[in-house]
């Protein structure tokens, strides 16, 4: 009988430790690849997944990391930019397209050997950067209203789609584009086929909309805004507002894992927030720390990682950390 209950205690205590254990973390920090000896603020990245290559506007640097996620170093620093603040890449012409916010120039890159083979001179602070793979074009966002059409053949400007005020982050959607203009309050929507502005949608009361990303087959926009910091669920059908929810501050990059039903923010707070959908809403379920001032990152489903780019500051050093979806 004694040894019956001391049987029942302990299946009691295991089974009650075992439901107090701390859930999986949504992310998981798998390693830090050192960026060198940059310093100052790091913004935007793209990959060029046929090589496993990584692009790293080192906008207080004047400089291009390139990091090789194969050897998990830098391959190449690219020097003599101007505050690089964009950067894409183009699979079918095999080019790398930098835009630099001091002297509004896109420079573009061979693929191969990362050799300059053209630059495009814009008005003024060249943000930015995508790919419109339907049309063969790249789109890049400047100046006091314009997502600049660069045709990638010919290495020329072809043409612009005007805007109210500077672009930030944009997403293309088929024949349609939406673009987050924060000094206007807008999001505006342009067609594709005619490059021009065929509505806008209002973001008050918030403002200071800087990232955007879209969830195509759920027909969703997710927009992150600074005033209030809040993530904003929009339909891409009408503008409306589906959901919102708190954010981290200072966010400069929103990205969807459709796989999992998340959304990662990179905030300058310090933090990556993870929203994940439950019970017909997004619901924060972490915040995983990083430093302050990683604003910008890139989640890249094929390799299911999400890559956030860390500033130098204090002990830490600038590097790339890579993050593993938990």
């Amino acid at each position: 009988m004694i040894a019956r209950t001391l049987a029942l205690l302990v299946g009691l205590i295991v089974a009650t430790s075992a439901g107090a254990q701390t859930p999986p973390a949504p992310l998981v920090l798998e390693a830090k690849i050192p960026l060198g000896s940059i310093s100052g603020r790091i913004d935007h990245l793209a990959i060029d997944l046929k090589r496993k290559w990584l692009f790293v506007a080192e906008l207080g640097n004047d400089s291009l990391g390139v990091v090789n996620l194969v050897a998990g170093k830098v391959l190449r620093t690219i020097t003599g930019l101007r505050e690089p603040q964009g950067v894409g890449y183009e699979p079918i012409t095999d080019a790398v397209y930098v835009a630099n916010a001091s002297d509004g120039s896109v420079r573009i890159l061979r693929g191969e050997d990362l050799a300059a083979v053209g630059r495009i001179d814009l008005s003024d602070d060249a943000d930015n950067v995508r790919i419109d793979a339907d049309r063969k074009r790249v789109l890049v966002g400047y100046g006091a209203g314009a997502l600049a059409i660069i045709d990638p053949t010919t290495r020329t400007k072809v043409g612009d789609i005007r805007l109210k005020a500077h672009p930030e982050s944009f997403q293309i959607d088929g024949d349609r584009v939406f673009v987050n203009v924060p000094d206007a309050r807008l999001i505006e929507v342009a067609d594709l086929t005619e490059d021009e502005v065929v509505r806008a949608w209002p973001t008050q009361p918030n403002h200071s909309n800087f990232p955007m990303a879209m969830d195509r087959e759920a027909r969703r926009l997710f927009v992150v805004f600074r005033s209030p910091a809040r993530l904003a669920e929009i339909s891409a059908a009408d503008g409306g507002v589906v959901g919102s929810v708190d954010a981290c501050g200072d966010a400069d990059d929103v990205f969807v894992d459709t796989k999992r039903h998340r959304v990662y923010v990179s905030c300058g707070a310090g933090v990556v927030d993870v929203f994940e959908y439950r019970g017909g809403s997004y619901q924060r379920v972490g915040q995983i720390p990083t430093v302050s001032g990683a604003r910008t990152s890139l989640f890249v489903p094929e390799l299911d990682r999400l890559f956030v780019a860390v500033r130098s500051s204090g002990n830490e050093p600038a590097a790339i950390w890579v993050f593993r979806p938990g």
